[in-house]
């Protein structure tokens, strides 16, 4: 067994929304990369929020109205997503943001989302309790990763 197939399936996740609440706000981007036994893959799918995305947000993500008016809902992405979350660590940066925007668009087409969860803030806060700063852009850094100028989410730098 290889150290890589010793470890779950993961989900790396990012998402862009309308807006900052959960039980409010709409997902207008699912980003995910998946590590299992050793192989990635990766998914990206705009989504029609079915509702007006505010202009500050347009300018912060780079997701526009224009670009989700073909996409698809997210309860016509629901079941496949749901389907491949299943069995797997879901990891995000800022977790409890994307998993409640997750479990609350899946509540929406009555389905009970529940996975396990790890949060790269924590994660980092305890990995490196020295460093005042754990957003995004200090982890980037501190890692010497490269991250796309694209408005798609922090999956970018993976």
């Amino acid at each position: 067994m290889s150290a890589i197939s010793a470890f779950p399936s993961l989900e790396f996740l990012g998402l862009e929304t309308t807006g900052a609440t959960a039980t409010r706000d709409r997902i207008t981007e699912v980003g995910l990369v998946e590590v299992c036994d050793g192989e990635v893959q990766r998914y990206s799918q705009l989504v029609d929020p079915e509702a007006r995305i505010p202009e500050f947000i347009q300018r912060l993500t780079g997701i526009t109205d224009d670009m989700v008016r073909d996409a698809p809902t997210f309860s016509e992405l629901a079941g496949a997503l749901f389907d491949r979350l299943q069995g797997k660590l879901l990891v995000a940066h800022n977790a409890r943001f994307d998993h409640g925007f997750l479990k609350n668009e899946f509540k929406r087409v009555g389905l009970d989302f529940r996975v396990r969860v790890l949060c790269t803030v924590k994660l980092s806060r305890a990995l490196y309790p020295g460093h005042a700063r754990h957003n995004l852009d200090a982890l980037i850094e501190r890692h010497g990763l490269v991250r796309s100028e694209e408005h798609t989410s922090e999956l970018q730098a993976l």
